[in-house]
């Protein structure tokens, strides 16, 4: 079992305990011991050589308050309770800084379905402090044809330059392969994409087809 990029997945809390037995140094802080049961999310990450065959491959990012750290496990498929894409732009605006919040109402009109992950995603899922002064907004949008991802990436430059933060984010075709905005905006032939199980590059018109 293996998810997209960015996926949420939501763990039994009956099998937590079992999960961090593996992790003896983890029982010391608190806030992991109780992560599945206050009803966090961990994400999807790429698998690493260390991980056992059969497992899914997840990740738990910590807050800035605990050296924003990325614990990596690995859990049996079982353990999953269910995935969930992350979540929508609108429904994290409240958890944003007052100084965004136009430039988020002015994503939000250009594609209502625009996703976010990063640090403004975590401090909507978990109510803990992941926002600083420096956090980037980090965003995911869904695209299934070259004209229109042309015509999104020409309206968030508009909004990226007026923007009190900066703006990362994603595209993503329907194969599933994702391109920083900013990269697709220029003209290069070759494009790096990234996908659940790595990076490529491919040709710039090849990238919809």
């Amino acid at each position: 079992m293996r998810f997209e990029r960015h996926r949420l997945v939501y763990l039994d809390p009956a099998r937590w305990d079992g999960i961090l037995a593996a992790y003896p140094a983890l029982h010391a802080i608190p806030m992991v011991v109780d992560w599945v049961g206050s009803g966090r999310p961990l994400i999807a990450r790429r698998p690493i050589c260390d991980d056992m065959a059969g497992r899914v491959p997840l990740g738990l990012p910590l807050p800035p308050s605990l050296g924003k750290q990325r614990l990596a496990f690995a859990v049996q498929p079982d353990a999953i309770v269910s995935d969930a894409l992350p979540p929508l732009l609108s429904d994290a605006l409240r958890e944003a800084p007052a100084a965004w919040q136009a430039t988020i109402a002015a994503l939000v009109v250009l594609d209502p379905e625009t996703r976010c992950f990063g640090s403004l995603a975590w401090e909507h899922l978990t109510g803990l402090p992941y926002l600083s002064e420096t956090s980037d907004l980090d965003l995911v949008w869904r695209v299934s044809k070259a004209d229109a991802a042309a015509r999104l990436v020409t309206a968030l430059a508009r909004i990226d330059a007026a923007a009190p933060m900066r703006l990362d984010g994603e595209i993503v075709t329907p194969k599933g392969l994702a391109v920083q905005w900013r990269e697709l905006a220029f003209a290069a032939p070759e494009l790096l994409t990234k996908a659940a199980d790595g990076n490529c590059m491919i040709a710039r018109a090849k990238l919809f087809a």
